[in-house]
């Protein structure tokens, strides 16, 4: 018989349930921690507990009275202790896993949340303005981003002898029972981790953009920046920003899309530093999606928060009307690594599923509902599509081939030319008739699917703008010697898509490309391959094609391309070939940022 301690992770984030944002519901979810990282952070590994109670106030000023906070901040941890009491009732569980006897002792350790519900858990002052707004430790306001002595960290013990002594105030914390106190093994303080959705792509990052911005505008270049974020190529994988920089219209995944291409929009703008830190913020990035840490690396990540912070910081520091005094930018400089050493990788806590779980277990529900009795109608709702879902039965897809649009081009051998070229003796009836065969077999179309699923396309209207794919084609070996090749990648632009279809034989699918080659001068910049296209063309076999890569223009030079996306079959082709050689080239990152990392393989 074994023993096993169960991990239990909770996440909550309140979410709106209406377009207007009018209505709004609170839900709880729980997964287990000691699951491999990728399949807890599946959407069927999580449990939605419940919703908890949001007290509404009768008027804005008893929403802002000390008394409505106390109470709201009560029922909240109320709810907590009646949904989780359940877990430590009893010693264990027994479960029959395999004909074995297997008990789990279950426990809490980690609680992901954005820094507003962090707050609440661990009841510390949510206003950026107290006087020790950091729940992790007690750190001042006027310090958050200059720590000049040690730091001392918040736990239940010294917390609850401010809370007894009736001088909760002096560390920023409310006067009310912290229901977590209760639990043994568990810190509240430390265990309320950074979700990295919130904490970088909705936090620090968008903060780093809006003073871009504010920035921008004194040195009179915002709308040089708009233009060059408008004329940004096509990709599958890249929100087009046909209007600029709109703050207020980003979401998650477009603030991500920013990350891979303001280091190329802000290049060469005269502002001392300003690529610099989207560089650095790159690496700094790349780093916390890490699924492992060691010890070396958690150093390395330490430096590399620093080398954005210092640069951040001296940036912006006058741009921001609280001298960056952010909660936030403190715990990610001060608390991050120590918070790895203790509950693992970011890549452990993330809210972002919790996101796509709104819509199945709030957002989705509630419109079905006639909106009386919300919860339970939502409740019976998820009911009876986890009964369906139980039941359904999974489709295997089945791998498909070239599957092409409709044809762009339809060809004829016109009369005229014919007659054009009667007296040429070098073309006679039997050439002009094997020219209309051939005709007959040769197709060109404006887009293909690929056998991965990308799409390539040679559309010189598509919406309104041209898109003509680039391209990452894995060359052949005898093919190398001719080429400059990132790790045996070549990169090509697509001009043409065809199709030869001849009887009783095997179709060919060949691509027109105009190759790029490297700027030799400069193969690389900010770790991404710069090149030119060259006037080389050449057909391809489609079936060379590794994938589509994305590919925008060196601002203000003339015929220079930066690649700043590489899909995963082109990664893992330069990092096999990249292995047991060494090479004077520093190649792209092949992680869709641009920085200055050198990649390793991935695991």
């Amino acid at each position: 018989m074994k023993n096993h301690i169960e991990n239990k992770i909770p996440e909550i984030d309140a979410t709106t349930t209406d377009t207007l944002g009018k209505s709004s519901l609170h839900p709880i979810y729980v997964s287990l921690g000691n699951i491999p990282t990728w399949r807890r952070n599946k959407e069927d590994a999580k449990q939605l507990l419940g919703y908890l109670p949001i007290l509404s106030a009768k008027n804005e000023k008893e929403k802002k009275s000390s008394e409505f906070k106390e109470l709201a901040r009560e029922t909240f941890h109320n709810s907590i202790k009646f949904l989780l009491d359940p877990l430590f009732q009893g010693d264990s569980v027994d479960f029959n896993i395999y004909d074995k006897d297997i008990w789990f002792f279950p426990r809490i350790s980690t609680i992901i949340c954005d820094w507003p519900e962090a707050c609440t858990f661990s009841l510390t002052y949510k206003s950026a303005n107290s006087n020790y707004p950091c729940h992790f430790c007690l750190v001042q306001r006027e310090d958050l981003i200059d720590i000049k002595k040690e730091v001392i960290l918040r736990n239940h013990v010294n917390m609850k002898e401010y809370f007894d002594s009736n001088t909760s105030n002096l560390a920023g914390l409310e006067r009310v029972n912290n229901y977590f106190w209760s639990i043994p093994n568990l810190n509240i303080y430390a265990a309320t981790v950074p979700d990295r959705m919130h904490h970088l792509d909705l936090g620090l990052f968008k903060y780093q953009i809006e003073f871009t911005m504010e920035l921008l505008k004194k040195k009179k270049s915002l709308n040089k920046v708009n233009e060059r974020i408008a004329n940004i190529p096509r990709h599958s994988q890249l929100k087009v920003f046909k209007k600029g920089i709109q703050l207020s219209r980003l979401t998650t995944s477009e603030y991500r899309d920013m990350m891979k291409i303001m280091v190329f929009v802000v290049d060469d703008l005269q502002i001392e530093n300003l690529s610099e830190v989207y560089v650095k913020w790159n690496e700094m990035y790349l780093l916390s999606r890490s699924e492992k840490f060691k010890e070396s690396d958690l150093e390395n990540f330490q430096k590399a928060i620093n080398d954005w912070g210092d640069l951040f910081i001296k940036l912006f520091q006058n741009i921001s009307n609280s001298h960056l005094k952010f909660p936030k930018l403190h715990s990610w400089i001060y608390h991050i690594v120590d918070t790895i050493r203790e509950y693992g990788a970011i890549n452990g806590y993330t809210t972002e599923t919790y996101e796509s779980l709104h819509k199945t277990y709030v957002k989705i529900p509630y419109r079905l509902s006639n909106k009386k009795e919300v919860e339970k109608q939502i409740m019976e709702n998820i009911r009876r599509r986890a009964i369906v879902s139980r039941n359904r039965v999974g489709k295997t897809k089945t791998p498909m081939a070239f599957v092409y649009t409709a044809k762009l081009f339809d060809f004829d051998l016109s009369e005229s030319m014919i007659e054009q070229n009667k007296i040429d003796p070098n073309l006679d009836k039997k050439m002009i008739k094997g020219f209309e065969k051939f005709i007959d077999c040769l197709k060109i179309y404006s887009s293909v699917t690929l056998k991965n699923g990308a799409i390539l396309r040679t559309k010189n209207d598509f919406y309104h703008r041209p898109w003509f794919s680039n391209i990452a084609v894995n060359m052949n070996e005898e093919e190398l010697s001719e080429y400059l090749s990132d790790k045996g990648i070549c990169y090509a632009q697509t001009l043409l898509i065809t199709e030869i279809r001849l009887p009783n034989k095997s179709p060919m699918h060949l691509a027109l490309v105009q190759w790029y080659d490297f700027i030799e001068e400069t193969p690389f910049v900010y770790g991404c391959p710069l090149l030119r296209l060259v006037e080389v063309y050449n057909f391809i076999e489609i079936e060379a094609i590794e994938d589509t890569i994305h590919v925008v223009p060196h601002f203000d030079k003339n015929n220079e391309y930066f690649v700043i996306s590489l899909p995963k079959s082109v990664q893992r082709k330069i990092f096999e070939n990249k292995r047991g050689k060494q090479d004077h080239i520093k190649t792209s990152t092949g992680h869709f940022l641009p920085t200055k990392l050198q990649p390793t393989p991935n695991n």
